[in-house]
């Protein structure tokens, strides 16, 4: 006997975020329209990524810092820097070299030391009046690395003891009881 898949098999309820817009946000609601009809009659894959980039979660959209805006922007006179998230300011760094960037947020010390540079900051709507399919720009991201994506893997075992050898355990505790014995030691099974 099978499942009677239209009676409950079905996953209502859950559309992606590519096909209803999740956010409340006006500005990006706007934005992810007018990015959604640039790709439509241009074609253009930056838009395409723009728009797939403005649907993602607040976590999927990490902040990109001042030095690794600059380190990243280095040799590439001219161009615009194009973030889909914040830029934050870095304190470590002493000059900030001119930059133009295109953002959808940043904070107060960040837009100040850019603009005190001569550089500019401008927004995603100015950004698609200047460059509509994303000439003369550089698609930036910032880091992934939230703790929890330490965890994300197969964990080892004997058979395969090397499959995803860096996939962090969740331990109760680092001491010498917790899993420091088989598949840690030599002595004990195997050691990964």
């Amino acid at each position: 006997m099978g499942i009677d898949l239209k009676a409950g098999g079905r996953r209502t309820g859950h559309k992606s975020s590519m096909k209803s817009i999740k956010t409340h946000n006006p500005y990006k609601r706007l934005l992810i329209k007018l990015y959604k009809f640039l790709y439509r009659r241009t074609g253009s894959p930056f838009c395409k990524t723009i728009t797939k980039r403005l649907h993602m979660s607040k976590v999927n959209a990490p902040a990109l810092s001042l030095s690794r805006l600059a380190n990243n922007m280095k040799n590439k006179d001219g161009k615009t820097a194009v973030i889909v998230g914040k830029i934050t300011d870095d304190v470590r760094m002493l000059e900030v070299p001119k930059l133009s960037v295109c953002a959808l947020g940043y904070t107060e010390n960040a837009k100040k030391r850019i603009l005190a540079a001569g550089g500019e900051c401008i927004s995603f709507d100015q950004l698609a009046l200047r460059a509509p399919k994303g000439g003369n720009t550089v698609l930036l991201r910032g880091p992934m690395d939230r703790e929890a994506l330490k965890h994300f893997g197969h964990r080892t075992s004997v058979n395969n003891p090397h499959t995803h050898t860096h996939v962090k355990p969740f331990v109760r505790s680092k001491g010498r009881k917790f899993e420091k014995a088989r598949g840690r030691r030599k002595s004990c099974g195997f050691k990964v």
